[in-house]
């Protein structure tokens, strides 16, 4: 495999930093979720963007009441030494009830620096 490519990875292989938010987000624990990210973090969500750790951290308290639903990570890639891709299944009481989405995570010093979640 070219060094460039893509490399599918099990779940469990993602970074520590990865999994940790991964499983607060799930449990709704903000406390945690946000020690995953960079003091300069942006996540991008809905089309929408949410720069520094108090904004973000506001984004995962609305997003953790807004809609009741479940999430299971189906697919995991490494594009390249500080980017990955965590493809997700949810299904829930948000309009249309279920989608898959990519939380696309670049990391920086073993924080998550950048977060861009699309379908």
């Amino acid at each position: 495999m070219d060094d460039n490519q893509p490399r599918t990875s099990a779940p469990d292989t993602l970074p520590e930093v990865i999994t940790r938010y991964l499983k607060a987000h799930r449990a709704h624990d903000t406390a945690t979720a946000i020690t995953a990210f960079t003091d300069q973090a942006t996540v991008i969500d809905d089309g929408n963007t949410y720069a520094g750790t108090e904004v973000i951290e506001a984004w995962l308290n609305r997003s953790a009441t807004e809609f009741t639903y479940t999430i299971h990570l189906t697919n995991a890639q490494q594009t390249d030494a500080t980017r990955y891709i965590a493809t997700h299944h949810l299904e829930g009481n948000f309009p249309g009830g279920t989608i898959d989405l990519r939380y696309q995570f670049t990391l920086r010093d073993g924080l998550i620096e950048r977060l861009v979640i699309e379908p």
